[in-house]
């Protein structure tokens, strides 16, 4: 494993923002990341490992420690009981996977298809789209734990999962590396159609393939910029920004009132419903395509703020805070989806 000085970490990211790693590594196996992990702790520098880039703003300043690249590769599959494990090492590209599991029409995260980004990735932030999560077909995840350097695997059930949270981005942040990521999906499984956008789509009692649900939801995430695509400066973000807020329903009657309108709302658990970030926003007066200097919102999806050609991560963060300050007005806290790094 060679341990590289000073590398530009914006390439390794789809914002295409950030500054340089003070070091760099690469690992392929799981004993190369073991002596990567010893290698920063006998210099006791920070360390940060690094997946797709796809969720994640780094500073202007960059990364002060060892930033860690996950390489592992490989995927295997076992029949099990009528259903059919992956085994896919953290390295994998997400898409790819997605793609694979439809050709071998095994269904459970074909709504999950063109999120870009690594495998070791989904499990941290429960991954979703148009009515799928990862925990949903999540068996267990080896992890390395970073308190002892031991290797384990944790079940689905301990792994804690809930909306856009995990132990790994919670309660346990900073403990485990993800090295492997088991799923169990369905063979010969129908497809998934809870999603509005899918529904109206394909008519009621219609039976699709999962590679028209996959296909249908890769053509969505392209009208809404949320497909990379070379050239594209919607391309240019972290995906959705902000998560959808969860809020008591005495807090959701107070908006209404103030608003003088209902706004949509979705079931959250008892006595809470989910409010779209998209709708709330725009409503406080930032629409598809606003700008504030090098930064703006896409101009396909609210939800994603994108770099519109050399902007740093202080001009995102000033948009963020622009958003977030108009949306406390109304008692609405927005929380941001992607990992800070190096701030």
């Amino acid at each position: 494993m060679k341990i590289q000085e000073n590398v530009a970490l914006a390439p390794f990211t789809t914002f295409g923002i950030g500054g340089p790693a003070r070091w760099f590594a690469e690992a392929a196996s799981e004993a190369e990341i073991v002596d990567a992990v010893t290698w920063a702790r006998e210099r006791l520098l920070p360390l940060f490992v690094l997946g797709g880039g796809s969720n994640l703003l780094i500073s202007d300043a960059g990364f002060a420690g060892l930033v860690l690249r996950m390489a592992l590769k490989g995927v295997e599959a076992e029949e099990d009981g009528g259903r059919r494990e992956f085994r896919v090492a953290a390295g994998e590209d997400w898409d790819g996977f997605v793609q694979r599991a439809v050709a071998e029409k095994c269904s459970g995260i074909e709504c999950l298809a063109g999120i870009p980004g690594s495998v070791g990735g989904t499990p941290v932030q429960n991954v979703g789209a148009y009515g799928q999560e990862v925990s949903e077909t999540i068996e267990r995840v080896r992890v390395l734990d970073l308190e002892s350097l031991n290797f384990q695997e944790m079940s689905g059930e301990a792994c804690g999962f809930a909306y856009r949270s995990s132990v790994f981005n919670s309660s346990a942040k900073g403990r485990y590396l993800v090295l492997r990521v088991d799923y169990r999906l369905t063979p010969g499984g129908k497809a998934n159609l809870r999603y509005a956008d899918l529904q109206r789509v394909f008519s009621a009692g219609s039976d699709p393939v999962l590679a028209e649900i996959a296909a249908e939801v890769r053509r969505i995430r392209l009208s809404k910029g949320m497909l990379l695509v070379d050239g594209d400066e919607n391309c240019r973000s972290a995906g959705s920004f902000f998560k959808n807020p969860i809020v008591s329903m005495e807090s959701f009657e107070e908006l209404t009132a103030r608003l003088g309108k209902e706004p949509p709302h979705y079931p959250a658990g008892a006595g809470q419903v989910k409010l779209p970030a998209a709708w709330l926003i725009e409503q406080a007066g930032f629409p598809k395509g606003f700008r504030l200097g090098r930064a703006g919102i896409s101009s396909r999806h609210t939800l994603a703020l994108v770099n519109l050609g050399g902007a740093s991560a202080s001009d995102i963060l000033a948009l963020r805070d622009l958003i977030v300050g108009r949306l406390a007005r109304d008692g609405i806290a927005l929380t941001m989806e992607p990992v800070l790094v190096g701030f």
